[in-house]
């Protein structure tokens, strides 16, 4: 089976419009955007299919034994019931597929990246109650119990395995090669965890140049979130551009050096040259 293909233009534009609200909402919903991106990737999932996904997640809290206890209890419930009965983990192949990236498919095959599997963690955990919350370790995401004085890390990426320090300190060295620094253990805000994901689709696309079309929708989706860098118009830009879109695609790179000018004027003309070859392309 091949990776997906986007929905119709009507349909992708009422998945960005809630997208857009849920985004802005004072409480955004993670699995509810990310079930979102899941639609924006997949003409397949419908409103039933996103029901369906969070009838999913609210069966599995479901099968959670009643508040087991601290926060070492509830990790070691959720590796017992998500990564040894239901089977949820991540292998290295999962990094070159699509679906591994959305949330419906990685409910469906119970595969998917750190991230993903953190969210299904994270979303179970939370409608059973537990004090639960994602933890972005440089380049290894996890989920995180209780408060900073009692904390347990789990990996979903490896089952659910509940994580020692010395544990944690080898992931960071292994990323990063510094030590961990407890500012790293910080809860994850909802927007940051979707704005990964969202990187993580464009990663996949740019490494696949006939799949532009993945890449232009991550990047508008992410252009959507409250707050992202102006340098996601110039990746939009260029890939407009890209996709023979020279009118919107030049116009889009004369917004972005716009935004540079005021404060790097030579990086802003550099810009507006690829704007005008981009409109040249039009003769």
């Amino acid at each position: 089976m091949g990776p997906p293909y986007p929905p119709s233009a009507e349909r992708s534009a009422e998945v960005r419009r809630r997208f857009a609200d849920e985004a802005r909402s004072e409480r955004p919903d993670v699995s509810t955007l990310c079930l979102l991106v899941g639609a924006e990737a997949d003409r397949a999932l419908d409103e039933a299919g996103i029901d369906s996904a969070q009838v999913e997640l609210d069966r599995l809290a479901g099968l959670l034994p009643y508040r087991p206890g601290g926060p070492r209890a509830w990790a070691v419930a959720l590796r017992e019931l998500l990564g040894e009965r239901c089977g949820f983990h991540g292998t290295p192949a999962d990094y070159r597929r699509l679906e591994s990236s959305l949330l419906h498919e990685v409910l469906g095959r119970r595969r998917g990246l750190p991230i993903l599997l953190s969210v299904v963690w994270m979303e179970v955990a939370r409608r059973a109650g537990a004090p639960v919350y994602g933890v972005a370790l440089p380049g290894h995401f996890v989920v995180g119990f209780g408060a900073a004085e009692e904390q347990v890390l789990a990996d979903p990426f490896d089952g659910g395995r509940v994580m020692t320090g010395a544990d944690a300190e080898f992931l960071v060295a292994g990323a990063t090669g510094t030590r961990l620094d407890p500012s790293m253990l910080a809860p994850a805000d909802p927007l940051d965890v979707v704005r990964r994901i969202l990187n993580n689709v464009r990663a996949w696309a740019t490494a696949r140049p006939e799949r532009s079309d993945v890449a232009l929708w991550g990047v508008e989706l992410a252009l959507l979130l409250p707050s992202h860098p102006a340098r996601l118009r110039y990746e939009r830009g260029k890939l407009l551009v890209q996709r023979g879109d020279f009118a919107d695609g030049a116009a889009e790179l004369e917004a972005y050096a716009g935004v540079v000018a005021e404060v790097d004027l030579a990086a802003a003309e550099r810009v507006r040259g690829e704007a005008r070859m981009a409109r040249a392309m039009l003769n």
